[in-house]
């Protein structure tokens, strides 16, 4: 099954196309896919291919980001008009288009213009476009019924009308409408400068102005993917962010059970479970684009496995540091996290969680050598279910930092490394 403009249907749609046949294989096609897609493309449960390479012979399209102006409209109609080319203007609202129509009548009155919109009657849509494909008009003003299928290369310049209201996908897919043949098209995206743009708003124009080069589509799919977030990957959700489960476990689950589907080795031991009531995380203020904090949870993780090579977590934080900065208290903790999670994999543990005021740690499966010094360091310490587990009380009143401290020593005293591992 080959879906194309994979963008224009919504994950219920897909998931009934799925179910009309079992085991098919499925071709996804798009410029831009939409932001759960990408996410499942870039985590591996999709496997992605790219096409960058060009039709022969086309130009990248010229685009503009600026307030509506009346005189810079006429100009660009009519600078089409003088190379005998033809011009989309693209104002979605059904309500007002016939006066948007009049007022570039106005403006170019020698310019042949005629409107489009999903509200008409078949025929006479049929008819306007009929006429715009034989060049009887100059001009289609229309909503955003032209955003696919539409090949009419004669017209290479768009002028979008209000484009701070737009998507990413929709703005991108509109500019594709033109420059589909071996002349140079032109692209403008007007907003109203009497009202403020949300910073989102804003965002979005910047990416489409600086992604104007052919195949640029990856960078702006990818820019709406940190805009709008990756979405829900068992649910229709879209757009959106991962909520209960953080980037790190995350991560390492989607790869195991990708590894898994694939038939591949999963190693390492069982899932452990880190959980202490500490400031851990990469902020936003540090890392303001969502991909490379995903990028950068994804190292520390990597890092952190008892399979890692001694040095990994320290190379992270060396490049952290040289890309972003000193890190601020978060991230020292989100370090330190990851130091004690490499820790306690290797000491094979599979739960470090803390609970209320104790710090529940399994398996405990000591030698008695062990049991006695865990009585000696941890008097309140108990050993639970026959020694599957052990609850030690943890420290009152201690920072973030002497809290992880606090485990680690723990650990060591505990499950000691051999000697020449034991700085790591």
């Amino acid at each position: 099954m080959i879906i194309d403009e994979e963008q224009r249907f919504g994950v219920e749609h897909k998931d009934q196309l799925k179910k009309l046949k079992t085991n098919v294989d499925i071709l996804a096609m798009s410029a831009t896919p939409i932001p759960r897609t990408l996410e499942m493309a870039v985590t591996g449960i999709r496997e992605m291919s790219t096409l960058a390479t060009p039709p022969e012979d086309r130009h990248p399209i010229l685009s503009y980001v600026g307030p509506r102006n009346d005189k810079q409209i006429a100009a660009a109609i009519r600078r089409e008009l003088l190379r005998e080319g033809q011009v989309f203007y693209v104002h979605n609202r059904v309500s007002s288009i016939q006066r948007v129509a009049a007022h570039l009548a106005e403006l170019v009155p020698e310019a042949r213009i005629v409107v489009a919109h999903g509200q008409m009657g078949e025929h006479a849509l049929e008819q306007v476009v009929d006429d715009f494909w034989e060049r009887r008009a100059d001009v289609l003003v229309s909503t955003t019924i032209i955003e696919t299928g539409l090949d009419i290369s004669n017209a290479n310049t768009i002028i979008i009308d209000r484009a701070d209201k737009y998507g990413l996908s929709q703005l991108h897919q509109l500019r594709g409408r033109v420059g589909r043949g071996r002349d140079r098209a032109y692209a403008y995206f007007l907003y109203d400068e009497m009202k403020p743009l949300s910073e989102t708003a804003a965002d979005r124009l910047e990416t489409i102005a600086v992604n104007n080069d052919l195949g640029s589509g990856m960078q702006v799919a990818l820019k709406d993917l940190e805009l709008r977030g990756a979405g829900n990957l068992l649910g229709a959700e879209q757009a959106g962010h991962i909520a209960g489960v953080g980037f790190d476990l995350y991560l390492r689950m989607i790869g195991e059970a990708v590894s898994t589907f694939r038939g591949e080795d999963v190693d390492g031991p069982t899932e452990l479970r880190l959980e202490l009531p500490v400031d851990a995380r990469l902020p936003e203020f540090y890392i303001d684009s969502e991909r490379l904090r995903l990028e950068a949870y994804q190292k520390l993780s990597a890092a952190a496995s008892a399979t890692a090579k001694d040095d990994a977590i320290d190379l992270v934080v060396e490049e952290l540091r040289d890309r972003y900065g000193e890190p601020p208290a978060e991230v020292e903790g989100l370090i330190a996290i990851a130091r004690l999670r490499r820790r306690a994999a290797q000491a094979g543990l599979a739960d470090v969680v803390a609970m209320g005021s104790n710090l529940r740690i399994a398996p405990a499966d000591l030698a008695d050598s062990m049991r006695v010094r865990l009585q000696r360091l941890y008097p309140k310490a108990k050993l639970v279910a026959g020694g599957d587990a052990m609850v030690v009380p943890l420290p009152q009143d201690a920072s973030d930092a002497n809290l992880i401290a606090w485990v680690r020593q723990l650990l060591d005293a505990l499950w000691p490394l051999p000697v020449e591992t034991a700085s790591v």
